[in-house]
C-alpha cells in the first residue's frame, strides 16, 4: 500500500506561500506559510500534520491492541504535541484518555506503552516520544 501527498511552494521561505494536498482529497490545496508554521498565521504546517498522523496512528494501534486483549473501548481521545526546536522536531508527546469497560490500570498501561512503541508513525519518528495515559 502506498499513499501520496503533494506540496507546492511559491516564493522565498519567509515571504512565500504554499499548499499541501493528499491523495484522499481531505487536504486539497490547503494553505501553509512561514506564519502558519512559526507564528500564528492561518493555515496548516508540517508539524501539525505530523501530530495528526501520530495521534491517529497511535489511537488506532491502541484500539487494535485493546480489542485483541478482549476489551472494546467506548472512547479513545489522543492529543499529540509536536515540538519544533531550532529547526528539528525534538519530541512528540501523546496525551491519551481511554474508556473501556473491564480494563484495569496495569493492562491499560501495558497496551498503551506497546501502542506508543509500535504504531507505524512512532517507528518513523526519530525523536523522543513521551506519553501521559489516563484510564477513565
Amino acid at each position: 500500500m502506498k499513499r501520496t501527498a503533494t506540496a507546492n511552494w511559491q516564493g522565498t521561505g519567509k515571504d512565500g506561500k504554499g499548499t499541501v494536498s493528499t491523495q484522499s482529497g481531505v487536504l486539497s490545496n490547503t494553505a501553509y506559510s512561514y506564519k502558519s508554521r512559526f507564528e500564528e498565521g492561518i493555515g496548516t504546517n508540517p508539524e501539525e500534520l505530523v501530530g495528526a498522523a501520530h495521534a491517529g496512528c497511535f489511537t488506532m494501534k491502541l484500539s487494535f491492541l485493546l480489542s485483541g486483549a478482549g476489551f472494546t473501548p467506548d472512547n479513545i481521545d489522543t492529543k499529540a504535541t509536536i515540538t519544533l526546536d531550532n529547526g528539528a522536531i525534538t519530541s512528540s508527546h501523546l496525551e491519551v484518555k481511554v474508556s473501556a469497560p473491564g480494563l484495569e490500570q496495569e493492562k491499560f498501561a501495558e497496551l498503551a506503552a506497546e501502542a506508543k512503541a509500535n504504531c507505524p508513525i512512532s517507528k518513523l519518528l526519530n525523536t523522543e516520544i513521551t506519553m501521559d495515559a489516563t484510564l477513565v
